[in-house]
């Protein structure tokens, strides 16, 4: 037992859909979540800048005396697990694109991608799809707007919905079972997508294989907690304020 605190990081708001499903299989848990709301998006910069966020975050959160971290980003997943992985010994778990599962719910139609410029151009994403060998069946679609209106709190809007019917000019629409979340702010535009989509797609994230990896580390580790259930919430290593506590209380309730 170690009623240490578990941490959670992203570039933004979108992490807490990732710290959501966590709650649900781990509710006797600290969490102390980081959002890097002064350096958000990530995914549009270049990549030894984003390098730099990453390390300053998951040193601030290993200053908590964490017992374990989740990068609930896919972005810095993408770019910076390894080396966190090499520099902290305790467990560093990394969310990524969840291809495999789309594939095989694909019932014989192609699979969309949808993530970040960084997580669609980092070898990690590529390798995972040339290693399944489902390139001919999977097409990737960068939307970087998409951070900007979630940390907006805009999920439904008219320009949400115009900005991704923009993106999607060119596809067609019919010839995809599987929809992949491959950024954690996506999940936040499911209404949006569903009506965009007309409810014909599977949507799928990573966020429930995150949570069960966390759930079997910590208990190979002897390291699950018997707390009654607390977050605290950072911006970039400031303690968030009321009215965004709340707010970050709402998405994940």
């Amino acid at each position: 037992m170690n009623n240490k605190p578990i941490g959670i990081f992203d570039s933004g708001i979108g992490g807490l859909t990732v710290l959501k499903k966590i709650i649900e299989i781990l509710p006797n848990e600290r969490y102390i979540y980081y959002a890097d709301t002064e350096n958000v998006p990530y995914g549009i910069k270049p990549k030894e800048e984003v390098k730099k966020y990453i390390k300053d975050a998951i040193k601030f959160l290993i200053s908590k005396e964490t017992k374990a971290i989740v990068i609930a980003c896919n972005t810095a997943t993408s770019i910076a697990i390894n080396d966190l992985r090499v520099m902290y010994d305790i467990p560093i778990i990394g969310i990524e694109p969840a291809v495999k599962p789309a594939i095989e719910k694909r019932n014989g139609k192609k699979v969309l991608i949808m993530a970040t410029p960084i997580t669609i151009k980092e070898e990690k994403l590529q390798n995972l799809i040339k290693n399944l060998e489902v390139s001919e069946y999977v097409d990737l679609i960068d939307m970087p707007k998409l951070v900007e209106f979630a940390e907006k709190m805009e999920f439904e809007s008219n320009d949400v919905e115009k900005y991704i019917k923009t993106r999607l000019q060119g596809y067609d629409l019919n010839e995809y079972s599987t929809l992949v979340l491959g950024c954690t702010h996506f999940p936040l535009f499911k209404k949006t997508l569903s009506k965009i989509f007309s409810n014909k797609i599977q949507m799928i994230d990573g966020s429930l294989g995150v949570a069960n990896r966390l759930k079997n580390i910590l208990e190979k580790n002897d390291l699950k907690g018997n707390n009654k259930l607390e977050i605290e919430y950072y911006h970039s290593g400031k303690k968030t304020n009321k009215n965004d506590a709340e707010k970050y209380d709402r998405i994940i309730s």
